[in-house]
């Protein structure tokens, strides 16, 4: 057995080396299934706060809090772990926890975390090691798989260390394949950091792929760490924004996990996660829920705010305009509703005169009108959660600096 598996694995680690640039043929059974992800997935990631430490205990507390603080009834369903669960791969190669991190298995954390109506996730790479110097998945693809799905694996973040002269495309079609033969339906979200354009050729492989490098818990900030930089949510922003034709139910733009919790201010806190939810991305927060204040909690919870990232069209929002610091976007939501948001870039407060009727519009990528010039719209405030004046009534708005406004506009 030991001599198939290893002919096996030297065949996978080929074809995802392979320097071809030709497209990859994918059949039909290996596509992935869009009603994994028909609107952006909600969870939990270890890597933004813990990092490398992380354990079962502070996996199966992550998971209580999901249904104790109130998480699980907003729509968060994922707690994943990231980097450094590994320990080593067994005689056979099959890849194995660190057994002082995870002594009961993962199997058992499996069950416990389904046993509260959860989902777990997992990490792993394309390369030889991970980001965090643990063996990698590259040569095998297939036993990884295999071994997360026996665990009971919903969820598999793919990252892109030690990739030297592999193809990415290659590389991420090989797993995404092995995933779906595995015989158990596992969420793929491609980390490749947007470096080969993955949003361009991924709809075929994986439900979810990073767009950007990795953010960083600051507001307007890029770090150059040499190599690699790590982006504040505003850069973030930008590189995801055009972006919005690769998005739709069961494909989904990634601009990485959300920092909401980790030290910003409410108000770019508040920003943040309301310009995540205007872009329909993933919902995956990164701090420690076990422990979070109560402003927090009330951000990452509102739900009138997430029903617009949730909203079934699957439409990314678009920048309309853009006036000293001050930025307009617009999202089409199902039964003709439009989600406002007026976003303010600025270090000062800034005070508007919003008329509704200027930002008569037509979305040129999915033919949605935004008929404010016709039309009066009902509008609801979703951070004070109040009605407002109909849309054809001129208003003056505050908005606060590193802060957003946001509406919802109805018929």
């Amino acid at each position: 057995m030991r001599k198939i598996i290893l002919l096996f694995a030297i065949f996978a680690t080929v074809v995802a080396m392979a320097q071809d640039p030709q497209p990859v043929q994918i059949n039909r059974a290996d596509l992935p299934k869009p009603d994994l992800c028909k609107t952006p997935p909600m969870g939990w990631s270890s890597w933004n706060t813990f990092a490398c430490d992380i354990n079962e205990t502070l996996i199966r507390e992550v998971a209580e809090a999901m249904i104790n603080t109130g998480l699980y009834d907003a729509g968060y369903r994922y707690v994943n772990m990231d980097d450094c669960w590994h320990g080593q791969r067994d005689a056979d190669g099959f890849i194995q926890p660190d057994p002082e991190r995870f002594p009961s298995g993962i199997r058992a954390l499996a069950d416990y975390v389904h046993s509260l109506g959860l989902y777990l996730g997992i990490y792993s790479d394309a390369g030889s090691e991970t980001c965090g110097g643990k063996p990698g998945s590259q040569g095998y693809e297939y036993q990884d798989a295999l071994q997360y799905a026996r665990w009971g694996i919903d969820y598999l973040k793919y990252d892109w260390c030690n990739t030297e002269n592999v193809n990415s495309r290659g590389a991420y079609a090989l797993m995404a394949k092995a995933l779906r033969q595995s015989g158990r339906d596992i969420v793929f979200s491609l980390c490749e950091w947007g470096d080969t354009q993955a949003y361009s050729w991924a709809r075929d492989i994986g439900h979810l792929w990073r767009t950007t490098g990795d953010v960083n818990c600051c507001f307007d900030c890029e770090l150059d760490f040499g190599g690699w930089k790590s982006l504040g949510v505003l850069a973030i922003l930008d590189k995801n924004e055009p972006l919005r034709r690769f998005a739709g139910p069961g494909h989904w733009n990634d601009p990485d996990m959300l920092e909401v919790g980790n030290g910003m201010t409410e108000s770019e806190d508040r920003a943040h996660f309301t310009m995540w939810c205007m872009m329909a991305a993933p919902l995956i927060l990164g701090n420690d829920i076990r422990s979070m204040t109560k402003q927090t909690l009330d951000i990452i919870t509102n739900r009138e705010v997430i029903a617009i990232d949730q909203d079934p069209l699957g439409i990314q929002g678009l920048r309309y305009r853009i006036e000293s610091g001050i930025e307009y976007w617009l999202k089409p939501l199902e039964n003709g509703d439009w989600a406002f948001c007026i976003l303010n870039r600025n270090l000062e407060e800034r005070t508007i005169n919003l008329d509704f009727r200027q930002f008569n519009m037509r979305d040129n990528l999915t033919n949605n009108t935004f008929a404010s010039a016709s039309h009066v719209y009902k509008v609801r405030n979703l951070w004070t959660h109040k009605d407002e004046a109909a849309s054809d009534k001129v208003r003056k708005v505050v908005i606060p600096a590193h802060d957003v406004v946001v509406y919802r506009l109805s018929y």
